[in-house]
């Protein structure tokens, strides 16, 4: 009995041995080190046939997370300066520690930005490390570029009417074609760009024709059953869906780029949009006078969100723009009028009280003035801010 004892005893001393025997080296996940980042260049300005060829690389330092790199990962964002990568375009990398792109891959990124051809333009980038799963994530220095995106054709072929109309059941106008004009047509922002500011119904259906009046093209969307599609996406020519419109009614800004594809559909959210629009002002022949003698300074709407009014000028003086003749409760006025070269153009608000009078032009002469709702102060998107532009003829 002893004897068995003392075997027993044995087996266990030996198991516990065994036991505490040491196996190897588990992996070590230390805690790592933000990584250091940089370019193979600092200004890039591509050409259409350098669009398969690299023209920049993005490198990186090693965090040091663990002894196997193949389980990191980084992230490596690019976006316009000055947005704090608020609008970011992104690049997953694993295991590396560089990445390069092409003049095609950049070019998309800068078109993507809305950026203009062949105008320089500052962009950011970074590189967010991580593990595999997200752990220990660190942010590198940022970097700042020159870029230059080169011109493609757009990815819609353009109207050729170079006008472009609204219509459905989401309108005012219904599905009665030819539209209401100026009311149902968009504005062209740029070569490639059309906008508008119309009062929709909600629930409801539209297309986009090239032609007032005409049903054999429209543009369109492949299938208007696609989730968030009322706020923007994908269209094309003659496709076989209407856009889907807002779930509610109000007012609404479509943006069309033809560039990229690409269509938005956002509430409005710029200065009141009125039915007319008034100059007054020591500027003009009326001077202060309120109201003022029509038409000779009444605007003339020449679509949707555009109104234009060439008018000869007194030099030096001030104006205002009022929606309503004779009333002086409303008004659009500049933030500050004494930011430079404002008398050649920028952007103003509606205003009940304050805001400051526009500058006109120092010199006499004849004037054409330019005014659009549909388009933002870029430097202030959240702002309810319209742009003009004062042309000496």
């Amino acid at each position: 009995m002893k004897n068995i004892f003392k075997i027993i005893i044995a087996v266990a001393v030996v198991v516990f041995y065994a036991a505490c025997n040491k196996v190897g080296d588990l992996p070590l996940y230390g805690n790592g080190t933000a990584v250091q980042f940089s370019s193979s260049v600092a200004s890039i300005a591509a050409a259409p046939a350098d669009s398969s060829n690299t023209v920049v690389t993005f490198s990186w330092t090693n965090p040091k997370y663990a002894q196997d790199s193949s389980l990191y990962k980084f992230v490596v964002e690019i976006d316009s300066a000055g947005r704090n990568f608020s609008q970011k375009v992104t690049r997953t990398v694993r295991g590396a520690f560089s990445t390069s792109m092409t003049a095609k891959e950049l070019n998309d990124i800068l078109v993507g930005f809305g950026f203009a051809f062949n105008v320089a333009y500052s962009i950011e980038a970074r590189v967010i490390s991580s593990y595999g799963n997200n752990n220990e994530l660190y942010t590198s220095n940022t970097i700042q570029l020159q870029a230059t995106p080169y011109k493609v054709p757009p990815k819609i072929a353009l109207p050729t009417s170079g006008k472009l109309f609204i219509v459905g059941n989401a309108t005012q106008g219904g599905w009665n074609n030819p539209v209401p004009v100026p009311t149902q047509e968009l504005s062209r922002i740029d070569e490639t760009t059309w906008a508008g500011v119309f009062d929709l119904n909600g629930g409801n259906q539209y297309l986009l024709l090239p032609v007032n009046g005409d049903w054999s093209n429209k543009y369109s969307v492949a299938n208007n059953t696609i989730s968030g599609l009322e706020n923007g996406g994908d269209f094309g020519f003659n496709l076989p869906d209407n856009f889907p419109g807002p779930a509610n009614s109000g007012m609404y800004l479509i943006v069309v780029n033809f560039q990229t594809g690409k269509f938005t559909c956002t509430q409005y959210t710029g200065p009141n949009l009125p039915t007319d629009l008034f100059m007054v002002g020591d500027a003009t022949p009326g001077g202060w006078n309120n109201p003022v003698p029509v038409p000779s300074q009444q605007f003339t709407r020449i679509n949707s969100c555009e109104w234009e009014l060439t008018l000869a000028l007194n030099g030096g003086g001030q104006y205002l723009l009022l929606p309503i003749n004779g009333d002086w409760n409303q008004k659009y006025a500049v933030a500050n009028n004494g930011l430079p070269n404002l008398s050649a153009g920028g952007y103003f608000g509606y205003y009940t009280s304050g805001g400051d009078n526009f500058p006109a032009p120092a010199a006499p002469g004849n004037y054409k003035f330019e005014v659009n709702f549909a388009v933002k102060d870029p430097a202030a998107p959240a702002s309810a801010t319209a742009r003009f532009k004062t042309t000496k003829l």
